[in-house]
């Protein structure tokens, strides 16, 4: 039966969503990092899934569906609120890549968020996270602005949302990027959908532009390369906890997780590992584990989005699961 004025919902869904609503929580936790400081960290549950996001950069730090951890952190990153954390989802802006002015990246990722509000609503629990200029970025990039990011879970979906808000005066433009790792078993067993007959520019070849002729985009060596106007949704395989079957295993065991990313007003992918080497220089990566992550980063980094003073600009992503066998 139906729900009396609401005849498309049945209470079947209603009794469902209910259920959901009352499994979502949100707890301010404090955990101990490196060097003895304290961590400030947001933990979002609805149903078996949990994520965890760090106020040192609204850094989203783990995302465990079922039990499986769907997102790497480096066992080496540096966990002292000043350095960017290697790992999770680190939120570029407003620069990409090198800056004269400031730091790699920007300064996004370095400062700290403030946890806004939390609440449950049709797509799942979400918790909003926000940053203002301070003296701080002012004297690296003199704008006045308001950042938001929105994490929204639901059992096997995570969503991650920015709003840019030009709250200043003067127009000013940036770039912008989700620097999403996925933990992986093995880098060189993943692909990823969605690019084939884009152009991209391959930063390890003289930042030259190539054309994409692969279906699914592999990691049989290094890659640091961005797709421009990458608008399909990208399927990313073999993550989490995926493996091979074994002779025992019954017919209805799922071994593969994959995960589906799908784009709002990014229009450029990022697809990054370092492999051994560049993992060994950055310093805050275990060589041995460039294996054990891939980088599939939606953003608007090929060209500066501008916005005009009192405008806002949105852009995210909606990562779903899947398992196979």
């Amino acid at each position: 039966s139906t729900v009396p004025y609401f005849p498309s919902i049945s209470r079947t869904q209603v009794l469902a969503l209910a259920a959901f609503i009352m499994a979502a929580q949100f707890t301010l936790v404090k955990q101990p990092g490196t060097g003895g400081v304290t961590l400030d960290i947001v933990e979002i549950r609805s149903g078996n899934d949990v994520v965890l996001v760090n106020l040192h950069g609204a850094t989203l730090v783990s995302w465990k569906s079922n039990g499986e951890e769907l997102i790497y952190v480096s066992s080496k990153a540096i966990h002292d609120n000043v350095k960017a954390i290697r790992g999770g989802i680190p939120l570029v802006f407003p620069k990409f890549g090198p800056w004269a002015l400031g730091p790699n990246h920007g300064f996004a990722r370095i400062m700290k968020w403030t946890f806004e509000s939390n609440g449950d609503g049709p797509q799942g629990a979400f918790a909003k996270f926000t940053l203002r200029d301070t003296e701080y970025s002012r004297g690296i990039w003199n704008h006045s602005f308001l950042l938001t990011f929105t994490v929204t879970l639901a059992p096997g979906t995570l969503a991650t949302a920015l709003t840019v808000e030009n709250t200043g005066s003067t127009e000013f433009s940036f770039e912008t990027l989700l620097h999403t790792y996925f933990r992986v078993p093995d880098c060189a067993r993943t692909t990823v959908s969605g690019l084939e007959g884009l152009p991209y520019v391959d930063k390890l070849r003289d930042a030259a532009t190539f054309h994409e002729e692969r279906e699914l985009v592999s990691f049989p060596a290094p890659i640091d390369s961005v797709y421009i106007g990458a608008l399909q949704p990208h399927k990313i395989t073999r993550v989490g906890a995926s493996r091979d079957r074994q002779p025992g295993d019954h017919s209805s065991v799922l071994t593969t997780t994959d995960i589906l990313l799908t784009k709002g007003n990014l229009p450029d992918t990022v697809v990054w590992n370092p492999y051994e080497k560049r993992a060994r220089e950055l310093g805050d990566i275990e060589p041995s584990e460039y294996k054990n992550f891939v980088c599939v980063e939606a953003g608007a980094v090929s060209a500066p989005v501008v916005l005009p003073p009192g405008q806002a600009w949105h852009g995210g992503q909606e990562l779903v699961v899947s398992h196979s066998s």
